[in-house]
């Protein structure tokens, strides 16, 4: 998958951005989203955006949690060749990634990832936005000491992603973009690419071909393969 030419940019590139979805977590078995058989495509679920949206959390938290809890959560997942490749071009100082994934796989081999909606792993009472363990929430979605709400620091439909001014000003730096593992359908997170400069370079690596106006070239397969081929020199 990976030609000549493809490596050399990676060779040459000084400002990586590395812009990740959940196509990136399959390899650890992590379901993704909107691809076929996806949590989002699996008939008897009922409404994950629904489920997953603000509204929910203010009418029906015990359902919103009950999906979460059955859904989302795979504390035993381990990151894969994706997130090491990336963790090490962002050790070598010249890459940053940008992630859509609440998993948190990213983050345990590279901290300075920009989680731009949040993490599962991360859980909080919005009465007070004090932090609990997450087994504890795992245990309850009420807090032990008050019986006080809980709720994972991700940003749930209705809500504004995080991070979004450092996200813009990351790939505003970049000379080099690649998309990795997105359908490129949630927004903002998407539109992030139309503040890539014209001159940086853009590629996607994903199963199927990403909707985008940006240009960009588009490299069709397994990204597992795709990073296992790439070399970090």
């Amino acid at each position: 998958m990976v030609t000549k030419e493809i490596q050399e940019l990676f060779d040459q590139a000084q400002h990586i951005v590395f812009m990740t979805g959940a196509g990136v977590s399959t390899a650890s078995g992590i379901p993704d989203y909107r691809s076929k058989g996806g949590l989002y495509t699996t008939s008897e679920l009922d409404r994950p955006e629904y489920l997953l949206s603000h509204t929910c959390f203010e009418t029906e938290p015990e359902r919103q949690y009950r999906f979460m809890k059955e859904n989302m959560y795979f504390p035993q997942a381990k990151p894969n060749i994706i997130h090491e490749k990336m963790a090490a071009f962002a050790k070598s100082g010249r890459a940053r990634t940008i992630t859509q994934n609440v998993d948190g796989l990213h983050t345990r081999l590279d901290p300075t990832v920009i989680e731009f909606h949040g993490s599962l792993y991360r859980v909080y009472a919005p009465i007070d936005h004090k932090t609990v363990p997450v087994t504890d929430y795992l245990t309850s979605m009420y807090r032990k000491s008050d019986h006080a709400l809980l709720r994972p620091d991700i940003t749930f439909y209705e809500e504004m992603p995080q991070h979004v001014e450092q996200a813009v000003a990351t790939v505003a730096a970049a000379d080099f973009l690649v998309v990795v593992g997105t359908s490129f359908q949630v927004y903002p997170f998407a539109g992030l690419i139309n503040y890539a400069q014209n001159s940086a370079v853009k590629i996607s690596v994903n199963m199927e071909h990403i909707n985008t106006t940006a240009p960009i070239k588009q490299i069709i397969g397994d990204a597992t393969e795709f990073f296992s081929e790439i070399h970090l020199r």
